[in-house]
């Protein structure tokens, strides 16, 4: 299992291509070798490809355009092809499961090309937030639907611990329960400061990472990346540097 960063966390400072550029060059001189691209400024997939080159950095996964992956699924994975990337991943449910009929949707809109995405090589992954634990109409979690409506072949998981702890899930145990299904999760660690919830440095927080890491072991995780949404007062590249620094102290590289 590697470790990698989700470009998220830098966001504002990729929103021209000449700064994302610069980013990726930071993001290596930390020590990264994984990102995810996500949030950042629109770009060319050949020229990615050229950047990712030049810094040593490899993405193998995104964030990308859900019209894209809903009207243009072989489109998507060939362009994800030129940078090597067979992991396209959903950042968010359209609508947030604001009203129950959003999540047949999303599964009525998302199903062909997730089937249409495998049968090219690549896996469409889903990234959780909060919502995602809310109780439908049949008793169950949306994300315990999620995994039962689409197979293994259609549907990934990039579990973030932050947000199953935040839900009050245990992320050990619900990488466990998706084990063979969650090639990538984020690292984002939760901590409480002035009596609120709060995102943090991983190892800073109080998420028990040592459980997180060894369920991820042995579920097949292949990717460990970093992200932290919000970094308040603080650099997002020390924040991410302190990650990266933590993570490999508990002996990830």
């Amino acid at each position: 299992m590697e470790i990698g960063a989700q470009l998220y966390t830098v966001r504002d400072y990729a929103k021209t291509t000449e700064d994302f550029a610069e980013t990726l060059k930071k993001i290596a001189d930390i020590g990264y070798r994984i990102v995810q691209v996500s949030g950042t400024c629109g770009y060319e997939p050949e020229w990615l490809a050229e950047q990712l080159k030049a810094t040593g950095l490899k993405c193998v996964l995104t964030h990308y355009n859900l019209d894209k992956i809903k009207k243009e699924p072989e489109q998507t994975v060939a362009a994800h092809k030129l940078f090597d990337c067979k992991y396209i991943g959903i950042g968010c449910m359209p609508g947030g499961l604001e009203r129950p009929e959003i999540y047949d949707n999303f599964v009525s809109d998302f199903h062909a090309p997730a089937k249409i995405m495998a049968e090219n090589g690549a896996l469409m992954m889903y990234h959780n937030h909060h919502f995602e634990f809310m109780r439908s109409n049949n008793g169950k979690l949306y994300l315990e639907r999620l995994a039962e409506d689409f197979t293994p072949e259609e549907l990934g998981f990039t579990l973030d611990t932050y947000w199953v702890q935040y839900s009050g899930g245990n992320p050990a145990e619900w990488i466990q329960k998706f084990s063979g299904r969650v090639p990538c999760i984020h690292l984002k660690d939760l901590a409480i400061v002035n009596r609120e919830q709060r995102m943090a440095v991983v190892g800073e927080g109080n998420i028990n990472f040592d459980a997180v890491l060894n369920a991820a072991e042995s579920a097949g995780t292949e990717y460990a990346l970093v992200e932290q949404d919000s970094c308040y007062d603080e650099n997002p590249f020390d924040c991410l540097k302190r990650s990266y620094q933590n993570l490999v102290s508990m002996g990830l590289k």
